[in-house]
C-alpha cells in the first residue's frame, strides 16, 4: 500500500508538472500577447495625439485668422512682449500699462484686428457682447427705410456715390446694398441682445466678428446712419434751427466737411478703406448709438486727455464701453477686474 501510494503521488506530481509546463507557455505567450497589445496601443496613442495637436493646431490658426477679435491675454504680459527694450517710448507705454492695471483695474485685453474698421469693431463687439439694447431713437424709427428717406424725402441723389470701405464700391445698386446693410445690423443686434445668457450671447459674437462680409455690413450700417444724422442736422442748420447737438456744429465747421456730401466724400467714403474714425467722429459715434465711450490713450500718459470720453456730454442711462489706444488709429478692448 505504501507504494502506491508514492507511485500515486508521482504520477500526481508528474501530471502537475506537465500541466504546469503548458499553463507556463500559454501565460508566457498571452503576456508576450499583452505587452504586444500595450506597446501598440501607447503607439497609437501617440499617433493619434500628434494628429489631435495638428489638426488642433491648424484649427486654432485657421479661427485667429478670422475672428477679428481675439481672446483676452494679460495685460502686463502683452505690454512686456510688445514694449521691449529701453527706449523713451517703450519706457513711456510700459509705465502706461502699469498705470491701467494698477490704478485702472484694468487686468487684460481682446486685441482686436488691425485695419482701418478697428475703433468700428471695437465698439460694436461690445455692444454686442454685452446686450446693450437698441438706442432709444432707432426704437422709434425704421431704420431699413433710412437710405430711401435720404433719397425720396430729402433729395440726396449724390447718395450713389457713397463707397462701401475696401470695395470703394458706387453706382445705382447703391441703395440695395445699403439695405442689406440696415437688415444685417439691425436683426444681429436684437438677436443678440435678447440673449440674456452671457456666455451663449459670447459665442454669437465670437461668430458674427469672424464673417468678414456680416462685418462689413455691420460698419457700413454705422456709417451711413452717421451720414444720415448729419444731413439731418445739416437742413437743422439750413433752416436757421440748432441742430439736436453741439458736436454737428463743429462737425460741419470742418474745411473738409462743411456740408454732408464733403463728409461722405472726404471722410465716411475712406473709412475701412483708407482711414479710421477721427476724434470728432468718435463723438459722433457715441452720440448715435447711445453709448459713453471712455478712451484710454497710452501715448497721452500724463497728460489730460490720457482718459477722454466720447461724447463728453452724455445721459446717465447710457452704457459704458471702453477702448484702449497706443496711436489713436488701432485701438483694442480693455477688461476690467477687481
Amino acid at each position: 500500500g505504501r507504494h502506491e501510494v508514492q507511485s500515486w503521488t508521482a504520477a500526481a506530481k508528474q501530471s502537475l508538472c506537465l500541466v504546469w509546463q503548458k499553463v507556463k507557455v500559454q501565460l508566457m505567450l498571452s503576456m508576450s500577447f499583452l505587452v504586444a497589445v500595450c506597446w501598440y496601443c501607447k503607439r497609437l496613442y501617440s499617433f493619434l495625439a500628434q494628429l489631435l495637436k495638428r489638426w488642433s493646431n491648424y484649427l486654432q490658426r485657421k479661427l485667429i485668422r478670422n475672428v477679428s477679435v481675439l481672446t483676452e491675454v494679460d495685460l502686463l504680459g502683452y505690454s512686456v512682449r510688445e514694449w521691449k527694450g529701453e527706449t523713451k517710448q517703450a519706457k513711456h507705454m510700459r509705465e502706461a500699462y502699469e498705470e491701467l492695471f494698477w490704478n485702472c483695474h484694468i487686468k487684460y485685453l481682446r486685441q482686436v484686428r488691425k485695419d482701418n474698421y478697428t475703433v468700428l469693431r471695437a465698439v460694436l463687439f461690445q455692444i454686442f457682447s454685452q446686450g446693450i439694447p437698441f438706442p432709444s431713437w432707432m426704437k422709434e424709427r425704421d431704420i431699413l427705410k433710412l437710405p430711401e428717406k435720404l433719397l425720396y424725402s430729402q433729395g440726396c441723389n449724390w447718395i450713389q456715390q457713397y463707397s462701401f470701405g475696401p470695395e470703394r464700391y458706387t453706382g445705382p445698386n447703391v441703395f440695395g446694398k445699403l439695405r442689406k446693410c440696415m437688415e444685417t445690423l439691425k436683426t444681429n443686434w436684437i438677436e443678440i441682445s435678447a440673449t440674456k445668457d452671457h456666455e451663449e450671447r459670447g459665442n454669437m459674437c465670437n461668430t458674427l466678428f469672424s464673417d468678414e462680409s456680416k462685418e462689413h455690413k455691420l460698419y457700413e450700417a454705422i456709417k451711413f446712419i452717421m451720414l444720415y444724422e448729419v444731413v439731418e442736422a445739416y437742413e437743422q442748420i439750413k433752416n436757421r434751427e440748432e441742430p439736436t447737438h453741439n458736436l454737428f456744429s463743429l462737425l460741419l465747421a470742418r474745411d473738409s466737411s462743411s456740408d454732408p456730401l464733403s463728409f461722405m466724400m472726404n471722410h465716411l467714403n475712406a473709412i475701412g478703406d483708407s482711414i479710421c474714425l477721427d476724434q470728432v467722429e468718435l463723438f459722433l459715434l457715441g452720440y448715435l448709438l447711445e453709448v459713453k465711450i471712455r478712451v484710454y490713450r497710452l501715448h497721452r500718459f500724463h497728460t489730460e486727455e490720457f482718459q477722454v470720453n466720447y461724447p463728453d456730454e452724455y445721459r446717465r442711462e447710457w452704457s459704458e464701453i471702453s477702448l484702449l489706444t497706443e496711436d489713436d488709429r488701432y485701438y483694442h478692448i480693455p477688461l476690467f477686474r477687481t
